[in-house]
């Protein structure tokens, strides 16, 4: 049926920020946020949950930064939840869970967790667990000469003389007896010699390399991982969350549906203390109820992606402004936090979706360029690219996507995408993204005059533009003859 008045719809490039009195300097502005109501980003930027966006790689550099990476459900649940231990592991305070093995384990085994892990070395224990009496350590250094990978690991490993600490070492104390005796790796152990951790000259020289990084409370990076909706969705989730994961996000086309509200509250009832992202959603109604089922944080935007074309087949969505505006207006009142999933192409969105009142934002295109990203390099024309597609693309969705559709049982030649497969440049390491991004979102809230996002989010005020606007607002009369980081035409 057809409304007498039908409403508008905007979206990022149909405004811009009033620009109002300041004395805020974008150096000195905070853009740290919430991402769920218990996990704080010091960067309001979250990467997509997409099979050539997110694996651990690129959760691993975004986490350094001050971001979160949501690990893509195309994977088999033990290899997704495998991907989630490789971020939990990739650094750390003090590993309280460190990869170990028997001194009767072949070297060759030692060898393949190393490779796994891109570790130098593992605590070698009694049991080859952890909690196990500590008996030696095996290092890149012991394997250097070993020629024979099927010999036991006791052959190889310094046993005598093992440098160790006592729980209740702290960073400084250890990184001076790493230092005193030159070595890279320090087992905790407790009175009894058993293994209660491993410090290492790495994970302290990360903290200082990345100082901004997104961190649990025992150290290690922040991840979260999707997943679909039902029973196998549960026991997916199950697995994830042993693994560490810290965030779950029910990751679907449509989720103001009865699908992902059972989900989510069978999935708040049987794991409480674990936060879970829901959506996508682009109306209040929808963010309303998914707030009521339990949701942590509500994920906006309902085909604004580059890749997506369900507003083109389905003729269904909310211009992505607008849906978050719409969200906002619910989700605001009962303070969970609005992630804006898609449609960003520029900074300036950023700073925008941030204004329209979401707490963070999600991106996939910007990303699926990146060394980082898992899509395949390819060379086109004399110019590097990487493939990148919509998860509700043809071959995505033969390769297990499609139930994020509702089209799960479907033939593969009785599909009907809603997305489609492509190429982005090639841009180099994802740090170098991040900081334009981040660099433009401080310059908006300078011009703003709001020194923290909550501020921005209360006190920005927007200007509808028109087409002419957009084009002055956009490079004109001139032709580039040097490429900016931060600016293309499309």
């Amino acid at each position: 049926m057809l409304q007498d008045e039908i409403p508008l719809g905007l979206t990022f490039d149909d405004v811009l920020l009033l620009p109002a009195k300041s004395d805020v300097l974008p150096t000195e502005v905070d853009v740290s946020t919430d991402l769920t109501k218990n996990i704080k980003l010091n960067i309001p930027i979250v990467s997509a949950a997409m099979d050539t966006v997110t694996e651990a790689n690129l959760a691993i550099a975004l986490a350094r930064e001050g971001g979160l990476g949501i690990l893509h459900r195309a994977l088999s649940p033990q290899r997704q939840a495998l991907e989630v231990d490789k971020v939990k592991k990739s650094e750390s305070g003090m590993i309280i869970d460190p990869i170990t093995v028997a001194p009767d384990a072949p070297i060759q085994k030692a060898l393949d967790l190393m490779a796994r892990y891109k570790i130098s070395g593992v605590p070698v224990t009694e049991n080859g667990e952890i909690g196990g009496r500590l008996v030696g350590i095996l290092t890149n250094r012991d394997l250097r000469f070993e020629l024979d990978s099927k010999r036991s690991v006791s052959d190889a490993m310094t046993s005598k003389n093992l440098i160790t600490a006592s729980v209740g070492t702290t960073l400084d104390e250890a990184k001076n007896i790493l230092n005193k005796y030159k070595i890279e790796k320090l087992p905790i152990v407790d009175d009894d010699f058993t293994l209660r951790g491993l410090i290492t000259i790495k994970d302290i020289e990360k903290r200082k390399k990345y100082p901004n990084a997104c961190k649990d409370s025992l150290g290690r990076l922040r991840v979260g991982a999707a997943i679909g909706v039902g029973d196998s969705a549960l026991a997916r989730a199950e697995l994830l969350i042993k693994a560490g994961v810290d965030v779950i996000a029910i990751d679907t086309a449509h989720g103001h549906s009865k699908a992902v509200i059972n989900t989510l509250k069978h999935l708040k009832r049987k794991f409480p203390d674990v936060d879970v992202i829901a959506g996508n959603v682009a109306t209040a109604d929808g963010a309303e109820d998914l707030i009521k089922a339990g949701a942590d944080a509500i994920k906006v935007g309902i085909g604004p992606g580059s890749i997506c074309t369900t507003r083109i087949v389905a003729g269904a969505g909310v211009p992505q402004l607008t849906a978050i505006q719409s969200c906002c207006s619910v989700a605001s009142k009962t303070g969970i936090p609005v992630i804006a999933d898609g449609g960003i192409k520029y900074s300036g969105d950023v700073t925008k979706a941030i204004a329209a009142g979401a707490h963070c934002v999600m991106i996939g295109s910007l990303f699926a360029g990146t060394e980082e990203s898992p899509g395949e390099t390819i060379l086109y024309q004399g110019r590097s690219y990487k493939t990148y597609r919509g998860m509700g693309s043809l071959g995505a969705m033969q390769q297990g996507a499609r139930d994020r559709y509702g089209q799960e049982g479907v033939e593969k030649e009785k599909l009907v995408p809603e997305g489609v497969e492509g190429r982005v440049p090639l841009k180099g390491p994802l740090a170098m993204s991040i900081h334009q991004l981040v660099g433009g979102l401080r310059s908006g809230m300078g011009y703003c005059g709001c020194a923290t996002l909550k501020g921005l989010r209360e006190n920005a005020r927007f200007v509808r533009i028109t087409n002419a606007g957009w084009k002055e607002s956009h490079v004109h009369d001139v032709i580039i003859t040097k490429e900016a980081p931060n600016y293309r035409i499309e």
